[in-house]
């Protein structure tokens, strides 16, 4: 019987570089269950973009060994490729967002053993103007963290690292005078941070995406934070989104498929964690269902 080929793309350095230790064992558990495996271990960012996008079509399935931004770019190549095919994930990275919203074990040989044993889910991915994204596009106050953190205190704190080195500026909270519409709704307000998901959790916080999650849904959570003018305001917001009490006052919470957004300067985003470009003006489309990832 004619094995189905597998293309493997890991980030030999995601995490605490544990990949190492358990791609052996990972690789053998694809070939005894029937995968003729071809590796391929990423060497600067942007590799596993291209090599998706253009090697996707000989290959049976995907899988890929990484961080969250690893996942993200095998799925901005897959959203590329004329083929679609499925895709595993298999998390090495810190805190793993989007895999703990799949159920997607932590341990990598529990998680390698669930791609040949799982089931396929047909996902919701983001599109960013021309980019993609896979569970989070957010703006403002901590978004620059997960690339601006080293990677050292990455792997020995995991997400206390982000909310550690996000404080550190607390006491120069910038804002930005934002122009939002959707679903025939225009809106207009100061905001500090802004963060369009498709995720149970961000940075390890569980909860704080919204209630009623659906990965397959068609629909974006979006959280809009306004700038507080004192600590207690700031308490009172970080208290609410933990708690997923929304304070109308401070946050503007809402689902929808598709969200424009307008600033008056170009500012940062990030996309799944990395850097995704200065912009000011921004669309964001939910593609319902366009790729599919194996769950346990």
């Amino acid at each position: 019987m004619d094995k189905k080929k597998m293309l493997f793309i890991y980030n030999p350095h995601a995490g605490k570089a544990s990949i190492r230790s358990n791609l052996l064992d990972m690789i053998d558990i694809f070939t005894k269950a029937g995968f003729e495996v071809t590796a391929y271990p990423t060497q600067q960012q942007g590799d596993a973009i291209k090599a998706t996008r253009e090697r996707a079509e000989d290959f049976e399935i995907l899988t890929c060994s990484g961080g969250d931004g690893t996942l993200d770019e095998v799925v901005t190549g897959m959203m590329e490729s004329e083929r679609k095919i499925p895709i595993g994930y298999v998390p090495a990275g810190t805190t793993n967002d989007f895999a703990k919203s799949l159920g997607i074990s932590s341990s990598m040989i529990k998680a390698t053993e669930s791609i040949v044993s799982g089931r396929l889910f047909p996902c919701d991915i983001g599109s960013f103007n021309k980019d993609t994204f896979v569970y989070i596009a957010a703006f403002g106050l901590f978004t620059d963290v997960s690339y601006a953190t080293d990677q050292q205190i990455k792997n020995v704190l995991g997400h206390m690292a982000y909310i550690l080195e996000g404080a550190k500026r607390m006491n120069s909270i910038p804002s930005y005078h934002v122009k939002y519409s959707h679903d025939g709704i225009d809106t207009e307000d100061d905001f500090m941070f802004g963060m369009i998901t498709n995720s149970l959790s961000v940075g390890g916080f569980r909860k704080i995406t919204g209630k009623k999650v659906e990965l397959d849904d068609g629909l974006f959570e979006v959280t809009l934070i306004k700038k507080p003018k004192n600590m207690i305001e700031l308490n009172m917001i970080l208290t609410s989104l933990i708690g997923r009490k929304i304070v109308t006052e401070y946050m503007d919470c809402f689902k929808t498929s598709e969200l424009s957004i307008e600033t008056e300067e170009s500012i940062p985003w990030t996309l799944d964690g990395e850097f995704g470009g200065y912009h000011s003006q921004v669309q964001i489309t939910n593609e319902k269902r366009a790729l599919e990832i194996i769950i346990p």
